[in-house]
This record gives C-alpha cells, sequence and structure tokens, in this order.
C-alpha cells in the first residue's frame, strides 16, 4: 500500500530546505535589520517624548504674531526660531498624532516654561493676545487695583485674587510669614500680555512667580549677611522705591537704613508715614501714629507699602560702602546725603520746598 504525503507537509518540508539554502551572511543581515530597526524605533519614541517637555523654566512671556495663511511647518519654525518649543519636527508630528492641526492665526503670549500641549492648545483655542497689563515700581496694592479696574477687571475679581492663600504653593509665598494677610511687596513689577480669558489671579500668580525668580539662593544669602530675612529685605526695598529712583542713590539709602537700625535710630522715612495714614482711612500724614511710622517707631514697618524692583532689591543686597545717617531728595531731583542732622536740615532747606512741603 502506498502512503501519500500531504501536500501540506510537504510544502512544509521544502521550505525548510530552501531555509537551509539561504546562506548564513543574509540571515545576520536579517537578524541586524531587525535590530537596528527595534533601536531606531525606541530612539524615535525617546526623541519624540523628549522634545514634548518645556524649553526651560522661564517664565518670560513673548509674544508671538502667526500671520494668516502660514503653514503648520513656517508655525513650527517660527515657534522653535524664538525658542518656545524644543523641535519644530516634533511639533509637527504632534499635532498630527493628536489631531490638533487647526491652528489660528493671531497674537499670542507665550513662554518657555510651557510644554508643547499647552503652546499647541492656545493657538488652537485662538485665546489670542488683547491686551498688556504694566505692575509699576512702587505701587501699592490699592493702586495697582484701581489700575485693574481701568484695565477692565471687576472690583470684586480683583478683591478674590488679593487672596494670599489661593497663592500659598508659589515659591515666593514660603518666605512670607505665618498669618501674614495681604500681598503687599510680593507682586514683581513688570508687564504680563493678557488673552479675552485672562483672570486677575491668573495676572498676580504670574507676577508671584516672577518675584520667587529674583529671590535667588544668592541674593537670600546676601539679605543673610544684612541680618535680614527675605520678607525684610522687600520691606526695605520698597521703602526704597518710593523714596529715590536712581541705583546709585538706593544703595546709599540701603546703607542709611542700615546704619541707623543698627545704631537704635528710627528709619525716618515719610513714605511709610503716609501709607500708614492712608491704609487707615486718613489722609497723608507724617504724625498719623501707625505701626509703619518709621518717624515714630523704630525698626522695619510690618509689610512692604508696594512694589519693589530688581534695582531696590539689589541695593539691600548689595547697600553702599557710605556713612551716611541723613539724606533727602531734593526738588531737582538729587539726593543730598549727610552725616549730621544740622547738615540735613540745611540741605533741607536749601533744596527741598515742593517735595518738602515747606515754603
Amino acid at each position: 500500500m502506498t502512503i501519500s504525503t500531504p501536500i501540506a507537509e510537504r510544502g512544509f518540508r521544502l521550505n525548510i530546505k530552501a531555509f537551509k539554502r539561504v546562506p548564513m551572511r543574509l540571515w545576520i543581515i536579517g537578524f541586524l535589520m531587525i535590530v537596528i530597526g527595534s533601536v531606531a524605533t525606541v530612539g524615535v519614541r525617546e526623541y519624540y517624548l523628549a522634545n514634548l517637555g518645556p524649553v526651560s523654566n522661564s517664565q518670560t512671556q513673548v509674544v508671538l504674531t502667526i500671520p494668516a495663511g502660514a503653514s503648520l511647518k513656517q508655525i513650527a519654525i517660527m515657534l522653535q526660531n524664538h525658542h518656545l518649543i524644543r523641535s519644530a519636527t516634533v511639533f509637527e508630528w504632534y499635532t498630527h498624532v493628536t489631531g490638533n492641526n487647526k491652528l489660528e492665526a493671531g497674537t499670542y503670549s507665550l513662554s518657555p516654561s510651557y510644554d508643547l500641549s499647552k503652546t499647541v492648545a492656545i493657538i488652537v483655542s485662538g485665546s489670542v493676545t488683547e491686551g498688556k497689563v504694566t505692575i509699576l515700581p512702587g505701587k501699592t496694592l490699592a493702586q495697582i487695583r484701581s489700575q485693574l479696574i481701568n484695565d477692565g477687571y471687576s472690583a470684586a475679581s480683583i478683591d478674590q485674587s488679593y487672596n494670599p492663600a489661593q497663592y500659598s504653593g508659589l515659591p515666593i509665598m514660603a518666605d512670607v510669614p505665618s498669618g501674614t494677610s495681604t500681598l503687599e511687596g510680593l507682586l514683581f513689577p513688570d508687564t504680563f500680555y493678557t488673552t479675552n480669558k485672562t483672570t486677575v489671579s491668573q495676572i498676580l500668580r504670574e507676577s508671584l512667580l516672577e518675584m520667587g525668580k529674583q529671590i535667588t539662593p544668592a541674593i537670600s544669602a546676601d539679605f543673610a549677611n544684612e541680618g535680614l530675612s527675605v520678607y525684610q529685605a522687600i520691606t526695605m526695598a520698597s521703602i526704597i522705591q518710593q523714596e529715590v529712583s536712581k541705583p546709585n542713590d538706593m544703595a546709599q539709602v540701603a546703607q542709611v537704613f542700615f546704619s541707623r537700625i543698627k545704631q537704635g535710630m528710627p528709619l525716618g522715612s515719610d513714605v511709610t508715614a503716609n501709607y500708614g495714614a492712608i491704609i487707615n482711612g486718613q489722609s497723608p500724614s507724617l504724625t498719623y501714629d501707625s505701626p509703619y511710622n518709621t518717624l515714630i517707631h523704630t525698626g522695619l514697618p510690618p509689610t512692604p507699602i508696594g512694589t519693589a524692583s530688581r534695582e531696590s532689591l539689589n541695593a539691600v543686597a548689595h547697600p553702599a560702602n557710605t556713612n551716611w545717617l541723613y539724606f533727602v531728595s531734593g526738588d531737582n531731583g538729587h539726593t543730598y546725603f549727610e552725616q549730621t542732622i544740622q547738615q540735613h536740615n540745611a540741605d533741607t532747606a536749601a533744596y527741598c520746598h515742593k517735595l518738602c512741603a515747606q515754603p
């Protein structure tokens, strides 16, 4: 009896014979191609994931206009050239993979601290920049409130945004004494670009984040070397900010204040006295007795009295190497420094009439 072999089995045997006839070098080449392909796939994936993150932790806002008709590739290159994304190629891949490739023309406020998903979401949503809010040096929260109302924000939303508790996780808030109920002096003066969706709290958060960046470990150490905590240093800087405007004068005023503190003298600052009267519903007054009146009380006031610039903070960190105890800002814009009260009174009589409210 003849037993026939199934066709499929015969084919399998033929295939094995064919495999055996394949040269070993081809097997090696095939294996290497598989390995290289796998490594390349992993490499591309790692490259893609690595370039989804932010370019840096800088909170700087970059205003960028995407023109009408710009292609996806043109937009990607534009963002990369402005250091707002890590890779133009990954930007294109991401928009295709996620389906977020309908980018809107317009002017946007973007930051290197945004990851790719946030940058794409802003441009896809059409959250275009419509305006800007500028917080100036030396301004109090009350003055900033008035400005924000003029910028179109409601008084209720501003008052709600002034609650420090909602910013408790931000770096600068770690330097604020427990129980402090005000943001006075903690906002960093800068320009913040806004969209039709920007809230007051978002503006203040950006400002507080920027202040946190200013308080580096190095400047904190400089404050400590002068015997001040970060919050005390901001308080002194806020006073200096309202007393004088020139950086060189600021450093000398800082020296005056440090000298007075060491000698147990009151700071003698008119701007603190006026601030204390105003926040208590009074007209500006040098005689109104409040904890802020450094004409009466020694030491620093309990809180800052307004925004402090980078220059005034640096002045506190690096006071001038002088030995003045008095100063007065003249009507001519010049600040006069002296060692004795007699010299100071003479300067005041000669140079400070309008500012010092004397005939």
